[in-house]
């Protein structure tokens, strides 16, 4: 995704349709509300931190992605053309690892949002040359850090932090 305008469709595994675009500067209310919605153990989980709003600092990196070395993606319901997930991928200044992290609106967990948002940023990484992508988990995420092994990521123990895990899958 090297246009910010692109707008892709992504099947989910449970035959929802998903919209997804780059997030751009003019979204940063759109995340503000979503984040909203995504629910206090969710938003603690993707910004290891108990907010109850998530504030300009934490959706500043998501809305001035550079569009290679880092991708910012906003999923939208293909029927409603509601916000139902956001994504980010991040990768180190050599293109050798990225970090993924993915959100989705409590609603539609279940309903194959994460899985098509999740291979839709690795397969990102893949294009880009990243040879691995991790995703920092708490050990207390078991729904996600089941999904993220059932897709091909492996568990590595974080060094000196006993309460996060680091899932990560390597494509070479």
């Amino acid at each position: 995704m090297t246009d910010a305008k692109t707008i892709l469709s992504l099947p989910t595994r449970s035959g929802l349709q998903l919209h997804v675009r780059p997030a751009e500067e003019s979204d940063e209310t759109l995340l503000a509300a979503f984040f909203d919605k995504v629910s206090d153990e969710d938003r603690r989980f993707r910004f290891f931190s108990a907010v109850p709003h998530v504030g300009h600092e934490q959706l500043d990196p998501l809305i001035h992605a550079d569009h290679f070395r880092s991708e910012s993606i906003l999923a939208f319901d293909g029927a409603t053309g509601e916000l139902v997930a956001s994504g980010i991928l991040a990768c180190d200044n050599a293109m050798d690892t990225a970090e993924v992290a993915v959100s989705v609106r409590g609603d539609y967990k279940g309903r194959g949002v994460g899985w098509a948002v999740l291979d839709h940023l690795a397969g990102e990484a893949q294009k880009r040359g990243v040879r691995r992508v991790i995703s920092i988990e708490s050990r207390d995420n078991h729904g996600t850090i089941e999904l993220e092994r059932e897709k091909g990521f492996a568990v590595e123990p974080v060094e000196g932090d006993p309460t996060l895990v680091i899932l990560a899958r390597s494509f070479r």
